[in-house]
């Protein structure tokens, strides 16, 4: 219930990430007064309108300096999201008033000024993604070397260490990232076009108006800024989805592993943590639950967002009302989910005797594959197979007693030699080195996200 991932949101153990205040009402409109600023300072540039008319309006563009009361009544009287505030605008900038808004349509304002927002959003999610990433690279490097079951299926595969875990994880939150910074361009965009998107309004100046207000805020100016075009967007909250699929994998694998039955790994509780009313001894996964939760909300806004593609004609207020709704969700999810994958990747607490354990538990056919790879150079990787296959699937017997009391094998391997090929620490692959390349990769990443902003 969504509700209970809001409440969880002041427990102590996981901090506001920050990106809901930035989607507030007020913080909003001071996006949507930059933008009229913008355009009036834009139109002056381009001789439409009188520079003392871009100073006052300028000058006025706070929202701290405006009647916000007077502002949510007008809206209420007028059903209308920007009239009261260019109305109020209006009157701050006096005799020059006239000029507000001037060859602008409502969500010429809306949507560039959302973009400022979703701009800030952006970057704090990508610093929240530093943060997992800088969490996801100390456990690397501190499992780098720690021997585990790698499993498959839900079934022991091969030995693995634990750090090749999180390498996985580095390597889809990278990638996360160089999507993210790649669709800046195409989302981040400035529209002044007008009505409809075809500058009617401001005629052929009306381009270098759009470039004069992108360039001032920092923005990419639409090519065809129609009202309806919205695919970036849309992508945006598809990325965001991507986000949530991995973050949700993440927090699955810790569910997994939490589970009496394994008990290799623990997200951290503080003293005092209550698992359970009736059950003293619980402890469960909440954070873990928290992201299963939340990365499911965020996957199915993905179809929302593509949907609100489907304008009628020029655009329609159904699916403009979708997209915004859906973006401003998509955000805020990806920011709870983001600030507790941190807090449980950075206090991942590992159990390696517990995992030292559960690789007994198969009787050394975890190792299997190197058995078969080890008699195959003498026999061949098929007939190495049949016979380790019927090793594994002997009764009454251990699997290394199986292979060690088989002609077919002790021809080729004495029982040193068995012994050797049974002890996982030696068919671990390139888990380690993995490990340590992807906590380098992580730390190099969040390092380009900081020193970006």
């Amino acid at each position: 219930m969504i509700w209970r991932v809001a409440e969880r949101f002041t427990d102590g153990r996981v901090p506001d990430p920050g990106v809901r205040a930035l989607f507030a009402r007020q913080h909003r409109w001071q996006c949507w007064l930059d933008v009229e600023a913008a355009l009036a300072a834009a139109e002056t540039e381009c001789g439409i309108i009188p520079a003392e008319a871009a100073q006052a309006i300028e000058s006025a563009a706070r929202l701290a300096a405006l009647d916000v009361a007077r502002i949510e009544r007008g809206i209420a009287e007028t059903s209308h999201p920007l009239m009261a505030l260019v109305t109020e605008l209006s009157m701050a900038a006096g005799e020059h008033g006239g000029w507000v808004h001037w060859g602008a349509t409502t969500q010429n304002i809306t949507q560039t000024g959302d973009v400022l927002v979703l701009r800030d959003a952006h970057r704090k999610i990508l610093r929240l993604l530093a943060a997992v990433l800088m969490a996801a690279a100390d456990l690397a490097e501190r499992t780098a070397g720690m021997l585990a079951a790698g499993r498959t299926h839900g079934q022991h595969a091969v030995p693995i260490t634990f750090g090749f875990k999180p390498a996985g994880w580095i390597d889809e939150l990278v990638r996360h990232v160089t999507r993210l910074r790649a669709a800046e361009g195409r989302v981040f965009t400035a529209m002044t076009g007008g009505a409809v998107g075809n500058f009617a309004s401001l005629g052929q100046a009306g381009p270098r108006v759009q470039d004069a207000v992108a360039a001032r805020l920092g923005l990419a100016p639409m090519a065809v800024p129609s009202r309806a075009v919205v695919d970036s967007f849309a992508e945006y909250v598809c990325l965001l989805g991507l986000l949530g699929a991995t973050g949700t994998r993440i927090a699955l694998e810790v569910f997994q592993l939490m589970k009496t039955e394994l008990a290799e790994a623990s997200e951290p509780a503080p003293p005092g943590t209550v698992g359970s009313s009736t059950m003293p001894h619980k402890r469960n996964p909440q954070l873990s639950d928290d992201c299963i939760t939340i990365g499911a909300q965020l996957r199915a806004l993905v179809p929302l967002a593509l949907e609100a593609m489907l304008h009628d004609h020029e655009v329609d207020g159904a699916h403009s009302a979708m997209l915004d709704d859906a973006l401003r969700r998509a955000c805020v999810l990806a920011g709870d989910l983001l600030v507790r994958l941190e807090v449980i990747v950075s206090g991942l607490e590992v159990d390696p005797a517990r995992m030292r354990a559960n690789l007994a538990l198969s009787g050394g056919m975890i190792s299997s594959e190197a058995v078969m790879l080890g008699l195959g150079q003498a026999i061949g990787r098929q007939t190495a197979h049949e016979v380790v296959y019927d090793a594994a699937r002997a009764e009454g017997t251990t699997f290394a007693d199986a292979l060690k009391r088989d002609p077919r094998v002790t021809a080729h391997l004495d029982a040193a030699a068995i012994d050797r090929l049974l002890d996982p620490a030696g068919h671990t692959g390139l888990s380690h080195s993995m490990a340590r390349a992807a906590a380098q990769r992580a730390r190099a990443t969040a390092h380009d996200i900081t020193a970006a902003w």
